[in-house]
């Protein structure tokens, strides 16, 4: 009797209502899962439709075509003899489930919809599903009539529930699931389920990948038994990268790693593994068997279909392998970089366009292009047909096979640096060097023309002349003309996107890349409607601290020595006069805060759920060797000044890659007023009365602590309260 079994996840790059696509690579996946000897696949959740559907979910169209997608899995010749495990969405009794669909030759065994739906950060799942409540219950699905005629069932078994083959036994989890504190793979386990799968739509933020796979190996090592996760992977039309990571465990140890970052539309992980090491594994834990003993069992649909095949003892078997995780700055080298390829390649743009300015941030998107071009072109050398193909279309020209990155960036980046008489020579030399190092099409332009039009339009109708601070100009001047230069360019930046390659006889518009990081975006140190308001950007979820990093590597992998000089200038808009030609405008004095500062701020706001006194509170102890009470009040005070003052400029960010947890993007993450009372009022006199009482401390002796103590203390909202006249 057969006791060795080989099983298949993917991770597929699915595109949201591509259903032509998406049929495609389903297919694709399981043919490969076959070829390798595969009788069970797993594929990534929703892959159907593509994970990101969002408010289409609430069409019936997306049902529908889902449904003739399944329709035309069913009845493809290379879905057969193979069990296959599908997502989509599924109306049940007009309830909307996100659902698992698994189906053996023409016939569907059972439909698992989820049980616990992700309603957290950037996923609404509760907006558009509905989860499956009943524990180990099920009912019968009627099946449409065009599934019916095609696998001669009326009816299929719908709800928590098992499958149970001649060998073994198969449970479902979907994403969330695993996540969650009580994960059905636990109760499943117990009740001897030997093979648990999983089909995610996870996305890449930084440092995520530690995370699930220790959930992974965990789920195994306490309770044995094998575990298949398959993923999304790519840019399915949002924020979001879904960053792979398909992976087999088993017992504790991992025996297939699945890529974290490739161009790879399909990519298929296979593991022959024995049935007897999962029996003996949990045969050895005494407490695990005693709580066996007590499980409720699940329901199980049984098949007439193994696995294993009868003579197997000369087959061999997987061996385990060590997971190899990426440094932050390796992922920030190819998240967005592979993120950026397939919004290029699915937006019908010819390429980029990218305001260069001889900063870390603008540098930073530069560098994420190059490295996107290092990828394309190794992926072609490793024989892609897909991304020669999609390359070959960019560039309009179908003989065209790219070999050195710098020559395929000239062809995809046009970079511009927009001059002021406020602009360093330094940065316009840095901005040269690195276009040159990195082979994009570069451009150098003055904007004094456009600004002194602008501005003589504005005197012309006044009768005044704005001047900057530094020539005897109000503060209300000064910020205006340079946002009349940041939204200069910002103008030119879209029409040189739109004409430039018009300009060189080739076809096509460029997107406009924007290159501001997550911190500043958070303190709203940007200019609305300036070079923040592009297409898309790159580094729009990376913190200042984790950019510094990735330039910094990126100066020794690629070899570009000007990224050096870059990284030890001091950061500056360049929007103010200069000093005797010398930068007079840094920014983080601009800020009144550090960068570093700034993390640790949008840390504790977003992912900490901290409020102005929470955060002082926080900070009191993290702060406490190099700043006073008063200071880090004060540090507080200015933070969540400046953040609310600015929140408005967030409902226009531009979409950026998702990759830091303390983002304050609008649009999908961090839905919040964008109206506040900037004061602060009440929150402020809190930490007042706390930095009060704590100097108050330092200064009294013990006996004075202790009297004080047993003061009975005003009530905070008494101090708020009006004063009788």
């Amino acid at each position: 009797m057969g006791r060795k079994v080989t099983v298949a996840t993917c991770a597929l790059n699915q595109w949201a209502l591509d259903f032509e696509g998406n049929f495609q690579r389903i297919l694709k996946s399981i043919q490969i899962a076959k070829g390798k000897g595969a009788r069970y696949r797993l594929g990534p959740e929703l892959e159907i439709c593509g994970y990101g559907c969002w408010d289409h979910y609430h069409e019936s169209d997306t049902l529908l075509h889902s449904l003739q997608v399944l329709a035309a899995l069913l009845d493809a010749p290379a879905t057969q003899d193979i069990i296959c495990d599908v997502g989509m969405p599924i109306m049940h009794r007009n309830v909307r489930y996100n659902c698992r669909v698994i189906f053996l030759n023409r016939k569907i065994l059972l439909i698992r919809p989820k049980m616990a739906l992700a309603n957290e950060g950037n996923y609404r799942e509760l907006r558009w599903f509905t989860p499956w409540a009943r524990s180990r219950q099920t009912e019968e699905y009627v099946l449409p009539r065009m599934l019916q005629d095609l696998t001669k069932q009326k009816t299929v078994p719908f709800g928590d529930v098992v499958l149970a083959t001649q060998d073994t036994c198969i449970g479902s989890e979907i994403c969330e699931e695993l996540w969650t504190p009580c994960s059905p793979h636990v109760n499943m386990g117990l009740d001897g389920v030997e093979i648990i799968t999983n089909a995610s739509g996870s996305h890449h933020v930084l440092r995520k990948a530690h995370t699930r796979v220790d959930l992974v190996t965990m789920a195994t090592s306490k309770n044995g038994g094998i575990y298949l996760l398959a993923n999304q992977k790519g840019c399915d039309g949002d924020r979001l990268y879904y960053d792979g990571c398909a992976m087999i465990a088993m017992n504790g140890s991992i025996f297939a790693q699945g890529t974290q970052f490739s161009l790879d539309d399909v990519e298929v992980l296979t593991a022959t593994l024995d049935l007897e090491d999962v029996r003996s594994y949990r045969a050895e834990i005494s407490s695990r068997n005693l709580e066996a003993t007590r499980v409720n069992p699940y329901p199980r649909v049984t098949v007439d279909f193994a696995l294993s095949v009868s003579e197997d003892l000369l087959e061999p078997v997987s061996e385990p392998v060590e997971w190899t995780y990426h440094r932050p700055e390796e992922e920030i080298s190819l998240g967005p970089a592979c993120w950026l390829w397939d919004f290029l390649r699915r937006s019908n743009q010819a390429g980029f366009f990218l305001p260069l300015s001889g900063g870390v941030d603008s540098a930073a998107s530069a560098c994420v292009v190059y490295s996107m071009c290092c990828l394309v072109c190794e992926a072609v050398k490793s024989g892609n047909q897909q991304v020669l193909t999609d390359v070959q279309n960019l560039v309009d020209e179908s003989s065209y096979t790219p070999q050195d990155p710098r020559e395929l960036c000239g062809r995809l980046l046009t970079t511009c640096y927009m001059a002021s008489e406020n602009s360093s020579q330094e940065t316009h030399n840095r901005a040269t060097k690195l276009a040159q190092q990195i082979g994009s099409y570069h451009i150098s332009l003055n904007i004094d023309p456009a600004v002194k039009a602008i501005l003589g339009i504005f005197s012309l109708v006044t009768g005044k002349f704005p001047r900057f601070s530094a020539h005897g100009g109000s503060s209300r001047e000064n910020l205006a003309l340079q946002n009349v230069q940041a939204r200069i360019r910002m103008v030119l930046a879209y029409l040189f996107a739109q004409l430039s390659l018009w300009s060189r006889g080739a076809r096509g518009s460029l997107l406009v890349l924007g290159s501001a990081n997550v911190d500043e975006s958070l303190l709203g140190y940007l200019t609305k409607y300036d070079c923040s308001s592009a297409d898309i950007n790159p580094i729009g979820g990376i913190s200042k601290t984790d950019l510094r990093a990735f330039v910094q590597l990126c100066a020794e992998r690629f070899q570009l020595p000007v990224l050096q000089a870059i990284l030890s200038a001091p950061a500056t808009a360049e929007l103010e006069p200069l000093a005797d030609g010398q930068v007079s405008q840094m920014d983080e004095e601009d800020m009144g805060m550090t960068y570093t500062e700034l993390s640790i701020f949008g840390r504790l706001r977003k992912v900490a759920k901290a409020g102005p006194y929470s955060m002082f509170c926080k900070l009191l102890n993290m702060w406490k060797d190099s700043c006073t009470p008063r200071q880090v009040a004060e540090k507080v005070k200015r933070f969540f000044s400046k953040y609310s003052i600015n929140r408005h400029k967030m409902t226009t960010l531009t979409p950026a890659y998702h990759a830091e947890n303390y983002s304050p993007d609008d649009n999908r993450f961090d839905l919040r007023p964008f109206l506040y009372n900037t004061r602060w009022p009440w929150q402020f006199l809190c930490i007042d009365n706390q930095v009060v009482q704590l100097e108050r401390k330092t200064s009294q002796t013990l006996e004075e602590q202790i009297q004080e103590h047993f003061k009975e203390p005003s009530p905070i909202w008494k101090q708020l309260l009006p004063k009788d006249p």
